[in-house]
């Protein structure tokens, strides 16, 4: 059976140090990924951390996207989850990716709920 949902988790590694300590641009490019991968943006928010870092946080109708960088290391994570088909979080990798352009990049997708283990908890 279908699962429920798609649960992308991404690792950029050595990417563009001046963006990885943006939050007004990487929010702008977070916002973004999700719209071209399809998803129903329903609020976003940054937070910039001292001395350095950023989380990007954007809420879909769909679920969620989060970005968060160590500038310090190069490193991104990234986690995007989706539920139903409408959206396409590849296409939000891409974008991604062609941003912030990593040397190396881990991506591992995990089906979430699957409508046969999705019963509801015996209390």
């Amino acid at each position: 059976m279908a699962a429920l949902g798609r649960h992308v988790l991404v690792d950029f590694f050595a990417c563009r140090g001046e963006l990885l300590d943006d939050p007004v641009a990487l929010e702008a490019l977070t916002v973004e990924a999700a719209r071209r991968s399809g998803a129903t943006i329903l609020s976003h928010h940054h937070q910039r951390f001292a001395p350095q870092g950023v989380t990007v946080v954007v809420i879909l109708a769909e679920s969620h996207l989060t970005l968060h960088t160590w500038p310090e290391h190069g490193y991104v994570a990234i986690d995007y989850f989706t539920c139903g088909r409408r959206c396409d979080p590849r296409v939000a990798v891409e974008v991604l990716e062609g941003a912030l352009r990593p040397a190396r990049k881990d991506v591992t997708e995990h089906a979430r709920g699957h409508a046969e283990q999705a019963k509801p908890a015996q209390l």
